[in-house]
């Protein structure tokens, strides 16, 4: 099962064709996953304490994982799921564009590269810091 949790699916067939929306739930045994605002069906819950009240709540369904697709974040279209290693890790990335469809893994690798950038500079003792700028100005 290619879809997992957060990942923005558009479905594929049913009365809720074309509804774009976030998974909410997946359930890998079972290839179902559940969508944000998809199959909707109403819940009937009763009161079980004196200052409760009886009500009727709109839920989400589970759909077959078939039913619906991945969306690339990075060019917005529906797309199926390559699996490509990058920097050692098997990651999820998009057929179309080829980027990464892992959250996770592109904010550990932006979080990286921003600690990269900085790094904090290499610590001088101001005495040889004073003779070095002294030694460029006698040149």
């Amino acid at each position: 099962m290619n879809v997992k949790k957060n990942d923005t699916v558009v479905v594929l067939t049913g009365k809720y064709n074309g509804k774009q929306g976030k998974v909410l739930a997946t359930s890998p045994k079972n290839n179902t996953v559940v969508v944000e605002g998809v199959n909707l069906q109403k819940r009937h819950e009763k009161a079980r304490r004196a200052n409760e009240t009886s009500q009727i709540k709109t839920v989400e369904g589970p759909i077959d994982a078939s039913n619906v697709m991945i969306v690339c974040d990075a060019c917005g279209k529906a797309t199926r799921v390559k699996h490509s290693v990058v920097e050692g890790k098997k990651v999820r990335v998009c057929a179309k564009c080829g980027a990464v469809l892992d959250k996770a893994f592109a904010k550990a690798a932006k979080a990286e590269a921003k600690a990269a950038e900085e790094a904090p500079k290499k610590r001088t003792r101001k005495r040889t810091a004073k003779a070095e700028t002294e030694a460029k100005v006698e040149e």
